[in-house]
């Protein structure tokens, strides 16, 4: 037929059909190609965006209107809401010994009206309000008289310790100014002000800021640091943390080392070895570290690491939620809970160690889930496959550190007690804003330091802060003598 194409004409054709074909295929490998790394991307940023409190280590302050249900991680404990049998509550209670007795007869028979004076006593109801009495500022004048003996020489008396200036604030009342603005987080203004209206005293922000830096250098020229650096040194169980905080306008570091007694906290520029390191506490230690997976604390030997199980809970809830069809997040979760409980209850029972047996079971259970996150994960190039292989690694090769809790009773399962009072540097910080200068930082630090530890010895901390403002600060040797 002579319109029908001839073989070279086919053969052409098949060609182009067949270089086209090539070439869709190739832009469809790339779109393929462009397309992973797209759904990578959008996994990693919906997982960032998915972030909060209870499955990272972002503050609960970070989470702001779209706040999380809470998700609990502690099992039910059987127990009524509220104050537990043998709990020592702090209703209000009459006392035995008032300041005053105020009684209040009757005017005359609420029938009859006759007067009732000496009539005999039917009851007697008793009614005690506690009141604050009236506050304001005493004024104390010391004259220093000057004498002239007969001999010529003039001799002036002598004035009480403390008195050396015309006029200035006595050391309660610079106590409760470096209370408002440690204990209460207020700056300086707003501390002047309630000094003001709490007390009467008359007190510029300057002066706060005075009283304030009186008070640190007291401290830092006594023996308080050297005190709470043996302590922590000595100690079996130190808990250690670190958190970033503005200081004049910059990230800055502050770091706290604690046992719940004894209480450092510091502020450095930076936060790795050097920042540590100025705390002069980390190098020494002979007890555990209580820390999270931050490097810089690995690299330190004390005797032993306690990894914070609480960060661990949260990474996992993290995991579960990257990778749900995954089921190692939730029994390494299982496992650890199950170690905590009986952890809690051989240490109420006062005994040394948990049961063996379940020792081993839920230990296995925790190093299997990890060896299983591995392999699923380690092949995976994505940030969230590489984010899910560094934690299976991490729970497999240090596994002894994360479960230490299990194995030694002394070591806790979290580091609650450092992140509670870093909390309180972050509170003032939220509070009252970035702290000004380094120095203001240094001082605000070393003062919480000063309060936490008198504190947990059972000082009142108006008492702690007048001995500082007169000073002659309390020293945790002095409880110790007591």
């Amino acid at each position: 037929m002579s319109g029908s194409p001839s073989i070279v004409e086919l053969l052409e054709r098949l060609a182009r059909l067949e270089a086209r074909i090539g070439a869709l295929e190739r832009e469809n490998g790339g779109l393929r190609q462009e397309n992973a790394v797209l759904r990578a991307e959008n996994a990693d940023l919906r997982a960032r965006l998915g972030q909060d409190s209870s499955n990272s280590s972002k503050p609960p302050s970070s989470d702001g209107l779209g706040k999380p249900v809470p998700r609990s991680l502690r099992q039910r404990s059987g127990r009524r809401p509220g104050g537990q049998p043998g709990h020592e509550g702090r209703t209000l209670r009459q006392v035995t010994d008032p300041h005053e007795r105020i009684t209040h007869e009757p005017a005359g028979c609420g029938r009859c009206g006759d007067d009732l004076s000496g009539a005999p006593l039917a009851a007697t109801v008793v009614r005690q309000v506690f009141e604050l009495p009236d506050i304001g500022v005493r004024v104390s004048e010391h004259r220093i008289v000057s004498r002239r003996c007969g001999c010529g020489q003039v001799t002036a008396g002598r004035a009480p310790d403390g008195v050396d200036a015309p006029v200035q604030y006595g050391p309660r009342a610079q106590a409760a100014a470096v209370y408002l603005q440690q204990a209460l987080f207020g700056a300086q203004a707003r501390t002047a002000q309630a000094m003001a209206d709490l007390f009467g005293v008359a007190m510029s922000a300057g002066a706060v800021a005075a009283a304030h830096a009186r008070a640190s250098d007291v401290l830092a020229d006594s023996e308080f640091v050297d005190q709470v650096r043996d302590a922590l040194s000595s100690a079996s169980v130190v808990h250690v943390d670190e958190s970033g905080l503005r200081v004049a306008g910059r990230l800055h570091w502050v770091h706290v080392a604690t046992t719940g007694k004894y209480t450092l906290v510091w502020v450095h520029p930076k936060r790795g070895r050097a920042g540590i390191d100025a705390g002069q506490i980390m190098g020494c230690m002979t007890g555990i570290a209580v820390h999270d997976a931050w490097a810089p604390y690995d690299t330190y030997t004390p005797g032993g690491h306690q990894l914070c199980c609480a960060h661990l809970l949260r990474e996992l809830a993290a995991a579960g939620e990257l990778a749900p069809e995954a089921v190692w997040p939730g029994q390494a979760t299982d496992a650890l809970l199950a170690l905590k409980t009986a952890a809690d209850t051989a240490r109420a029972a006062g005994r040394t160690g948990i049961d063996a047996e379940l020792l081993a079971e839920q230990t296995g259970l925790f190093r299997q889930a990890a060896l299983v996150a591995v392999k699923d994960h380690q092949h995976e190039t994505c940030k969230t496959g590489r984010k899910l292989t560094a934690l299976a690694r991490r729970m497999r090769d240090r596994i002894d550190d994360y479960l230490r809790f299990a194995t030694d009773l002394r070591s806790p399962f979290d580091n609650n007690t450092a992140e509670r009072q870093i909390r309180m540097v972050k509170i003032r910080q939220k509070v009252s804003g970035c702290l000004r200068t380094l120095d203001g930082a240094q001082q605000f630090t070393l003062i919480r330091s000063y309060l936490a530890t008198a504190a947990a010895h059972g000082r009142n901390i108006i008492n702690a802060l007048t001995e500082l403002a007169t000073g002659h600060p309390w020293l945790p040797t002095a409880a110790a003598t007591t």
